[in-house]
């Protein structure tokens, strides 16, 4: 019951804008800095780099939600390109991950996908993946729609699939062939679309890994939980899947013994960075996820 208080608490928490907004003006505090590669592409690529070091593959991510006005749809849009300009200019190992919500897409459709292209374009001329991720449900079937438009021009863009949502197993059958990055979800959902039972997200989880897996189709497994991931190896090992056709995926900050452990063991591991300041809502997420966090995360603030 606390622990359900507490996700409830801090997902609430992250969709406040006028926290977000006194959240730039704090900057990097309540163990934020753990999580969180520094506000700038400079900081942020200087922990790529020691990432890449590690044997470490990363995705950026400019931190940004809320955005409401077109001009700064733009500006985030320009900072995304000039950080897949970074990334090619160091030669770091990195793609891009981005929020369609900080490009426009609660604005209007065509200026958001027109401001995706832009990214997207300048990734391909640099050999590069864009992946979109995953918001709120009632942004699902807008974010699907906008990646098969890009996808009638563009094979470097992917998205996420959420495993709580009734509908994955459906979009994944309809995404066959796409790069999909396969989370369990972070976000507050009615129970009318999505699955309220750790158990049952859990259970849907691995199934969609290893639909997806099945098709061929290149997989990005997101996930801290160590027993998931041991089922994971079991099944591709004994299904021979190529080690080339999937990677697992972990958060900056989070379980740096078990990415460890992965890469020395074969396994390809792609580190999600995020930076920038407007780290409020996705660090309160992070809170949400795992009670355990809090504790940390209160230590890391303590301890500055």
């Amino acid at each position: 019951m606390i622990e359900a208080i507490s996700k409830n608490f801090f997902l609430a928490v992250s969709q406040s804008k006028p926290l977000n907004k006194a959240a730039r003006r704090w900057g990097l505090k309540f163990g934020a800095s753990q999580v969180v590669a520094g506000e700038t592409i400079e900081t942020a690529i200087a922990v790529v780099k020691t990432l890449n070091k590690e044997g470490l593959a990363a995705t950026l991510d400019h931190l940004g939600e809320f955005v409401s006005s077109r001009e700064e749809a733009r500006e985030s849009t320009d900072y995304c390109v000039r950080t897949l300009h970074a990334i090619h200019k160091e030669k770091v190992d990195c793609n891009l991950s981005v929020k369609m919500t900080q490009l426009g897409l609660d604005i209007d459709y065509d200026f958001c996908l027109n401001n995706m292209k832009k990214i997207v374009s300048a990734a391909k001329q640099y050999n590069n993946f864009v992946r979109i991720d995953m918001e709120d449900s009632t942004r699902t079937q807008v974010t699907l729609d906008i990646l098969r438009e890009l996808r009638k021009e563009y094979d470097n863009v992917g998205t996420v699939i959420q495993a709580y949502l009734y509908r994955s197993e459906q979009d994944m059958k309809n995404l066959e062939g796409i790069p999909l990055r396969l989370v369990k979800g972070a976000y507050k959902e009615p129970v009318e679309v999505a699955i309220q039972e750790k158990p049952q997200i859990n259970e849907n989880y691995l199934k969609l890994i290893q639909s997806h897996l099945l098709s061929g189709s290149y997989t990005a497994i997101a996930s801290h939980d160590h027993n998931l991931i041991d089922k994971v190896k079991e099944y591709v090992e004994g299904g021979n899947i190529p080690t080339s056709q999937f990677e697992f995926q972990m958060l900056y900050g989070f379980r740096n013994e078990l990415q460890e452990i992965l890469v020395k063991e074969g396994y390809k591991v792609r580190v999600y960075v995020p930076f920038g300041n407007d780290w409020f809502g996705y660090f309160m997420r992070r809170l949400a996820e795992r009670p355990q966090n809090i504790a940390w995360a209160l230590k890391g603030f303590i301890s500055k």
